[in-house]
């Protein structure tokens, strides 16, 4: 288990004594704490920590580290996850014709940046399928019309279900996925999308935000609910708009947004540092 780590993940009611609840059980087993974050959400009363040891020289078998913590997730009342750093997500990556996005996943993920196996890449076009190809994933083209959706997503629920995939990225993926495709896949479907001030809905968002001479654009990385758009955020950002600014620099401008900040929204989850609270996110340091 060298440079192997535990990453513990809780919420629960705030009260005295939980940090030091964990801190003397990873330390009573010799376990060498690396990072700690934690956070208290005031208005609700909830106390939100992750926490992050090594697991070389731990006195507890891996395998048994979830039945040991038990009787002190049942103390405090806690909603945990345990995981470990050695086990990669597998991610499955949706996209349509458009493929900024699926290019700086793909290739972030050689260079070891994003920790994961991605299994599957899901289209409802062929465009990306040379890219596919060049990087040896799997690659699957669902064609959706209004007729043939419900089936259609019952097929790759199917598929990522044999996939065993984690996570799901919409990489501008240009379909709207139904709440019963989202509800399947809780928290683990992420999504992109431009987020302009003001907001600009519908075809030709950039050109729409030209006219009215915008200075600022951005983007936002978000968790997909039944809501559409309006998931719980886990990234953000923005850039700077001039009026020497034409329609083409302010798509690539937003390109380039778009897939930094899912990139990092990605990182992040990957990395087990975002807690989902309703509808907003505790996202660890």
């Amino acid at each position: 288990m060298k440079n192997e780590k535990a990453i513990l993940l809780i919420s629960c009611q705030d009260r005295r004594g939980i940090v030091a609840e964990i801190s003397h059980f990873i330390s009573t087993y010799s376990g060498n704490i690396i990072h700690s974050d934690q956070h208290n959400d005031d208005t609700s009363n909830t106390f939100f920590m992750r926490i992050e040891w090594n697991l070389e020289g731990f006195t507890i078998p891996r395998e048994k580290i979830s039945q040991a913590f038990e009787s002190i997730a049942l103390k405090f009342k806690m909603d945990w996850e345990l995981k470990f750093s050695s086990k990669k997500t597998k991610m499955a990556i949706f996209v349509s014709k458009y493929d900024h996005c699926l290019y700086e996943l793909l290739l972030r993920n050689r260079a070891g940046e994003l920790e994961a196996d991605i299994v599957q890449i899901i289209s409802n076009h062929e465009d990306a399928r040379s890219i596919a190809e060049y990087f040896d994933i799997p690659y699957e083209v669902f064609k959706i019309t209004k007729e043939t959706k419900r089936e259609q997503e019952a097929r790759e629920i199917e598929l990522l279900e044999s996939q065993g995939a984690e996570l799901i990225v919409l990489a501008r993926y240009m379909q709207i996925l139904s709440p019963e495709f989202g509800e399947h896949f809780r928290n683990r479907v992420i999504n992109i999308h431009h987020s302009f001030l003001p907001a600009f809905i519908g075809a030709k968002p950039y050109h729409q935000a030209y006219a009215r001479g915008v200075k600022i654009i951005g983007a936002t990385c978000h968790y997909v609910t039944e809501d559409l758009d309006q998931g719980p955020i886990i990234e953000q950002d923005v850039s700077r708009i001039s009026h020497r600014d034409t329609v083409e620099d302010l798509i690539i401008k937003g390109k380039n947004l778009e897939k930094l900040v899912l990139s990092r929204g990605v990182k992040l989850h990957l990395e087990h540092k975002v807690h989902v609270f309703g509808n907003k996110t505790v996202v660890f340091d």
